[in-house]
């Protein structure tokens, strides 16, 4: 009896992990943050109207929930979003959890259409920056990145912005140190008390 229920539970383990690749997954429910654990300042995030509200000190919300056990590797992200003026965010892939600061682990991919920090929506943050801004302010847009081998590809409304490789970044030598691509969750930025952003859909699709 004990190796039946060990044999059926880990046929419903692979039967479900295999669902999950190459499938669109929403990792928030709309309800509640269950499946985020949120550093440093858990007041900045808040769920109202079925939308993630983002308002208040630094803080990182981390996907901990059971999709891919969230540890990503090859993956594509789609982030439905709206900054409102002056607002900065990020969203954080490759990383892990940490109680303060900004994380260390991972890549950051920038939100920010009129904040004062000229590196823009799409920049794979410090590494490979866009300065131009593709969308407005009040308005939802859809951010999408696509992590696969050495690549990241950033689109904002279907349209590729951003196509940083890894393994061509010559400025950056042998030692990746935390910064590089390896695999990881996912993390959603509260940068400051005046930076108001809202995500209503935080989808994933696991590519191997």
């Amino acid at each position: 009896m004990i190796k039946l229920t060990f044999l059926f539970a880990f046929t419903f383990l692979s039967v479900s992990v295999f669902a999950q690749k190459g499938e669109w997954i929403e990792l928030f429910n709309g309800n509640n943050l269950d499946g985020w654990k949120v550093s440093e300042n858990p007041g900045s995030f808040t769920v109202e109207d079925g939308v993630i509200k983002v308002a208040g000190p630094r803080g990182h919300a981390f996907y901990v929930g059971p999709v891919g056990d969230h540890d990503f590797k090859n993956f594509e992200l789609k982030v439905e979003l709206k900054t409102m003026p002056k607002a900065n965010s990020g969203i954080f892939i490759h990383t892990e959890y940490q109680d303060t600061c900004w994380p260390n682990v991972g890549y950051e991919i920038q939100v920010n259409q009129s904040h004062g920090d000229w590196r823009k929506t799409g920049s794979v943050y410090s590494f490979q920056d866009v300065r131009e801004v593709y969308v407005e302010d009040g308005e939802w847009y859809t951010e999408h990145v696509i992590v696969e081998g050495s690549k990241i590809t950033v689109k904002v409304n279907g349209q590729t912005i951003n196509e940083y490789d890894e393994s061509k970044d010559e400025k950056r030598g042998g030692d990746l140190g935390t910064k590089k691509l390896s695999s990881g969750t996912i993390a959603l930025q509260a940068h400051d008390p005046e930076s108001v952003i809202y995500y209503r859909s935080v989808k994933v699709k696991i590519l191997d």
